[in-house]
């Protein structure tokens, strides 16, 4: 049987490994030691390991488990080695903390003197995992008064209070080095104190150890920090950075630490308020320093205040331990008066539609022309083009006013302008006044369609008129459903018509394949910051200007889609997620509807020879078959998305790179996998993608801008 002198110190726990002949024995003494508990929590702690998402490689096995003695509580716990705890148990960081700045953090030893606030500070350093090592200072022993602020019990009362919060950081990760210094600090010990330190933390009482303290760290260029738990003030002095920097911001001038020693609560008056600020003091401070002496044994302090104080300490230590700024100088974190600026939140305005008024209904032929080919599809609703009509002729132009950085070489305004000109053609012949067109590829503008109305029709072009004005964008998750072979048959004849191809995806693990593809798109999109820009730009929610832009109620967005897009709304958050590689759920939303499809389809083209990948009137006359395409589907019952996949006008490589330069290996990948998924030959180009499912009918249709008036000639 071990004697209680064998069995380890006082506050820190005893690790045994069983392999190791020595602990071997002392393990076998502890297991003959009357009234010693041993609990195994190996099986529980392996089974919360096997439920992390993205586990980290541990080299542990079995052979690196330990039996961790705490002789004040007469027990031994069984444990996996460090890095399997430390893995669970800091797992809820991340990634607030990544793994990669938790082993950055874990070279910190950090020292904090005085165990009241301290004690706060000390044990949250610990359960974040801010630190590798902690240094404790305190002569005092714990009393009842103590317990207001100090997170100790009735059991440790009459115990010093470095060993108190040593006690219960072991409790908390035993593998953390404590090094308890219970006499507290003086002239002679504060410099042993402060060997291999990389901050302080000064929290004690004496005027005199808090000046000493902060001549030792200005010696040593150690950075110190200090909260005072009156309006959340905290201090922070980078002796690192500024050694001649003064103590305590130069608010005592000259004084020495000797000249502060011993001094009475009156004496201590002038120097605490020159710390504190008269000014500064919350007015329950300041009246209770008029009365210590009198009604108070000493000032007060409230254990809010001091889990405040521990909270932005830490925030401190981490700021200084990752190299993140952080100068010297002071601030208050005042929540009693950050309670004052209570505000309403805002509304989500993203939900669900109310009914949109209606447009009135064109008049004259022209009207009719014009509003039809307004309500031509364009990415993002932007309507890259300008209507006017000038004698016999409507122009359709495109104008670079209204293009992303999406458009690539204006290839995707083209297809809108293609599509434009096609509803004009069907409206026109609608009319009675069908006549030419034809498509002009120029410097500036890039592109004008042009159609010559004249006397002549097209029943096939009038039959598509009332579709082409009722025809809509339908984001609402599909219901599935195999699309058959004969509707198929009539979307490819649609796309040949205007001298296109139809590709198209309806096996289940193709479509589960195009959906990752599209999934990982949005997510280059959303971290790409232009990208990201420019795609909240186009939203508009009730109250904005409708007449452009997507509508969010158009989104169909369930709650948790709508909470999500709050929060991909943020650059700050698009760039936090970068910088980790992570963000895969930002491609939810088109990974779930495509899943939910019947088919993913691609119009595609031959450019004309001698053309790579492509002009603008070859997009163009393609944009025409994307309409005619679109109108077929929606005709034979189907749900129609248009899908843009950020590599989707992209020809070259030099042209992802100017995309997205982060990303353009990945875009590459994408792009490659994209078109092998849709069997899109080398000599073919794709003008747009649309996903085809069964749904109900979407809730709201995208508005218009007005179009212009005029006359026609003729």
């Amino acid at each position: 049987m071990l004697g209680e002198a064998d069995l380890g110190v006082e506050y820190r726990p005893l690790i045994l490994n069983p392999a190791d002949p020595d602990d071997e024995r002392a393990l076998a003494g502890l297991r003959s030691t009357p009234h010693i508990e041993f609990n195994d929590l190996r099986g529980l702690l392996a089974a919360e390991f096997g439920r992390l998402n993205d586990p980290p490689e541990t080299t542990e096995g079995p052979a690196d488990d330990r039996w961790v003695y705490y002789p004040w509580r007469r027990s031994v716990l069984v444990l996996p080695g460090p890095q399997t705890f430390r893995a669970v148990r800091l797992d809820r960081n991340r990634y607030k903390l990544t793994r990669a700045e938790q082993d950055r953090l874990r070279t910190l030893t950090v020292g904090v003197v005085g165990q009241s606030v301290g004690h706060g500070i000390a044990y949250t350093l610990a359960q974040e995992g801010a630190c590798g090592a902690l240094r404790l200072a305190d002569y005092d022993e714990l009393e009842l008064s103590n317990l207001n602020r100090v997170p100790a019990t009735l059991f440790d009362i009459g115990v010093n209070k470095a060993i108190v919060t040593a006690r219960r950081i072991a409790e908390l990760d035993p593998y953390i080095p404590v090094d308890v210094r219970g006499g507290g600090l003086d002239a002679y010990s504060v410099d042993e104190f402060f060997e291999e330190l990389h901050i302080v933390v000064e929290e004690c009482d004496s005027l005199d150890i808090k000046l000493l303290v902060r001549e030792a760290a200005r010696r040593r260029r150690l950075p110190l920090i200090m909260e005072t738990s009156d309006r959340g003030l905290l201090d922070v002095e980078r002796f690192d950075l500024e050694p001649d920097r003064p103590p305590f911001h130069g608010l005592l001038g000259d004084v020495a630490a000797d000249q502060l020693r011993d001094l009475s609560t009156r004496d201590k008056a002038p120097y605490v308020v020159g710390l504190l600020g008269a000014h500064d003091l919350s007015a329950r401070m300041a009246g209770s320093l008029v009365e210590v002496g009198e009604t108070l044994n000493s000032w007060p302090q409230l254990g809010g205040d001091v889990v405040l104080g521990a909270a932005s300490v830490a925030t401190a230590v981490r700021r200084i331990g990752l190299g993140r700024p952080l100068r010297s100088g002071r601030v208050r974190l005042d929540i009693d008066q950050a309670l004052d600026t209570l505000t309403d939140p805002d509304l989500d305005t993203d939900g669900p539609s109310a009914d949109i008024e209606a447009d009135p209904a064109p008049a004259t032929p022209l009207e009719r022309i014009l509003e039809c080919a307004q309500r031509a599809p364009s990415g993002g609703n932007i309507q890259p083009w300008t209507l006017h009509t000038t004698g016999y002729e409507i122009h359709i132009t495109l104008d670079p006013r209204y293009t992303t950085a999406l458009d690539i070489g204006y290839r995707g305004s083209a297809v809108a302008v293609g599509a434009a000109l096609y509803n004009a053609r069907v409206a026109a012949a609608a009319c009675d006044r069908l006549g030419p067109y034809e498509l002009i590829e120029a410097t500036d503008p890039p592109l004008t369609a042009i159609l010559r109305p004249g006397t002549g029709t097209d029943p096939v072009l009038a039959a598509d008129y009332p579709a082409a004005l009722s025809r809509e964008t339908n984001r609402r998750i599909g219901h599935g459903g195999r699309i058959p072979d004969s509707v198929l048959s009539g979307l490819a004849a649609a796309a040949a018509a205007e001298g296109a191809q139809l590709r198209a995806v309806i096996d289940s693990a193709a479509l589960r394949a195009m959906a990752e593809v599209l999934a990982e798109s949005d997510r280059v999109r959303y971290l790409t910051p232009q990208l990201h820009s420019e795609m909240f730009a186009e939203m508009r929610r009730p109250g904005d200007d409708l007449t452009d832009g997507i509508d969010t109620r158009s989104l169909e967005l369930a709650a948790d889609e709508r909470a999500a897009l709050q929060i991909g709304r943020r650059a700050d958050v698009m760039a936090q997620l970068h910088s980790w590689s992570a963000g895969a759920a930002l491609g939810d939303y088109a990974r779930d509807r495509v899943r939910s499809s019947s088919a993913v389809v691609a119009v595609t083209f031959r450019p004309e020879p001698g053309v790579r990948g492509g002009g603008l009137t070859d997009y163009a006359n393609a944009g025409a078959a994307v309409q005619r395409v679109w109108i077929q589907a929606q005709r034979s019952g189907l749900a129609v998305q248009p899908m843009s996949p950020v590599f989707l006008f992209s020809q070259t490589r030099t042209e992802l790179d100017a995309l997205s330069p982060a990303y353009a290996d990945r875009l590459s990948t994408l792009q490659g996998r994209f078109l092998e998924i849709l069997e899109v030959p080398e000599q073919e180009s794709v003008a747009l993608v649309l996903r085809l499912s069964y749904a109900a009918a979407a809730s709201v249709r995208s508005k218009r801008r007005p179009v212009p008036g005029g006359e026609l000639r003729g």
